[in-house]
């Protein structure tokens, strides 16, 4: 067969990015497939419009509380729209990395349509502007991602509701926000419209951030509620009405929870439609695409990396897997993935981070066999004076090893990556270079002057020519 690539990717967010542009500077012949904008949920409407709104809500809490520091507070008066035209200039200043022209020139052959499976090696792909194509290569990459999650609520098809995709596009503030889910986006979301001046009420089944520390999570929740945010933490949704210009929402137990508007924040699903991947024989469940430790499907040659597979849907976790595909394309070199390191962070105040296990789940695993190890911030110098004192570091070990490690207080994500070091075991800068760095983050800019400074030791004439090489094997 004659092939039109030496590598397909479907899919231009963090992982699809990645795995093409990695394979291209290695001077293989890489197709990237998009049909909606370049850069995916994390620039468009998701890390990136998370943090700018995250950013002007502290700037109004900040002005509140200024009191406390010898500075006379006042109550901001807030323009939502110069707030959602701050949001878009973020998306507008970082597009240009995540671009069409900055990958093309990188040597990716940037198709813009849906993509569709004729067969295990071929792609059909509609073209956004009429007309069709077709494309194959050895190697396929399904790098899709995941799109909201909206559970079937009676009436839900009859009320404005609001996601991730969508909230962005607000200009006025909500003078109530219902907030369906407690996990980070739904948590993120109301202290932010509550700061900036909206009444908030979150909906939740359970404890608010289920995945993290007990402990810290408690401290989270504390501090959302003592700026008036109201949780309900028992409360699953039923139904959904609208009545005049009122949102009526009740609950299981009967409760009827009111607001103006409704974002619903209950996670995320799969999103490979229209791929047609019965063509190309490949498996997949309700959870994703099934994949090996290596991200490879059934169909060996075709990899479903990032959110579109079962496993952790993180930015940070898809540029990763990414990579990883760089290193079994182009280098030939199996890779499987590896979370024991993981990182992520809550971006509420105070941040919730978390590497490796909590200590919850390292009692679990390993029993008696752990030792927990806490600072409070209380004890240090710079926390007191900056009166940002509540919270704690928190370390898991299993002997001598550090398995686990929970941070929560201002700041807490840019403090993970020396503890994502000691789990991994990477000191150098060539393994500080493949740490996962939880984004957006300050520490990434660390990674990012340690890959620097082995780089040419990466993308070279040798290592462009190995990869060339294996690049022929399969043709």
């Amino acid at each position: 067969m004659t092939y039109t690539h030496d590598i397909i990717v479907l899919g231009a967010g963090s992982a699809g990015l990645t795995a093409a542009g990695g394979c291209a500077m290695l001077g293989l012949n890489a197709a990237l497939v998009e049909r909606g904008e370049m850069g995916g949920d994390c620039l468009n409407t998701g890390c990136v419009p998370s943090k700018a709104i995250i950013a002007a809500a502290h700037r109004a809490h900040d002005m509140r509380t200024a009191d406390k520091y010898g500075i006379k507070g006042t109550k901001p008066t807030v323009n939502f729209q110069s707030v959602h035209d701050h949001i878009h200039a973020a998306i507008a200043t970082i597009a240009p990395e995540d671009s069409q022209e900055r990958f093309e020139e990188m040597g990716v052959d940037v198709i813009r349509g849906n993509a569709s499976f004729a067969g295990p090696k071929s792609i059909t792909v509609a073209l956004n502007d009429g007309g069709t194509c077709e494309i194959s290569a050895p190697r396929i990459v399904i790098a899709t991602g995941s799109r909201p999650f909206v559970p079937p609520i009676q009436g839900i098809e009859n009320v404005p509701f609001m996601t991730n995709e969508d909230i962005w596009n607000l200009t006025e503030l909500p003078e109530h926000l219902i907030v369906l889910g407690g996990g980070p986006i739904g948590m993120e979301m109301a202290q932010s419209f509550k700061r900036l001046g909206s009444d908030v009420t979150v909906a939740t089944v359970g404890r608010p951030f289920p995945k993290d520390d007990d402990e810290a999570a408690e401290i989270v929740i504390e501090r959302l509620r003592s700026e008036g945010i109201v949780i309900n933490k028992n409360a699953r949704a039923q139904s959904v009405r609208m009545e005049d210009k009122t949102i009526i929402l009740t609950t299981d137990s009967g409760e009827e929870i009111t607001g103006s508007h409704l974002l619903i924040a209950t996670g995320r699903e799969v999103n490979f439609d229209g791929l047609n991947l019965e063509k190309a024989g490949v498996k997949y469940g309700k959870a994703g695409i099934e994949v090996d430790a290596r991200r490879r499907t059934n169909q060996k040659h075709i990899y479903a990396i990032g959110d579109c597979r079962p496993g952790p849907h993180f930015t940070h976790a898809s540029g990763y897997e990414g990579s990883n595909i760089v290193l079994e394309v182009a280098f030939g070199l199996p890779t499987k993935v590896n979370y024991k390191a993981l990182p992520w962070v809550t971006y509420v105040d105070p941040e919730l981070a978390q590497v490796g296990l909590t200590e919850k789940a390292a009692r679990e695993k390993y029993g008696d066999k752990i030792t927990v190890w806490r600072e409070d911030f209380s004890h240090n110098d710079r926390a007191i004076t900056e009166l940002e004192t509540t919270g704690f570091v928190k370390i898991v070990k299993k002997g001598g090893k550090v398995i686990g490690a929970t941070i929560v207080g201002a700041h807490a994500g840019d403090m993970l990556l020396p503890w994502s070091m000691a789990i991994a075991g990477k000191s150098n800068t060539f393994g500080m270079a493949s740490l996962i760095v939880p984004y957006p983050n300050r520490a990434e800019h660390s990674k990012a002057a340690a890959f620097a400074s082995d780089e040419a030791k990466v993308f070279n004439k040798w290592t462009k020519g190995w990869a060339a090489f294996l690049a022929k094997l399969r043709r």
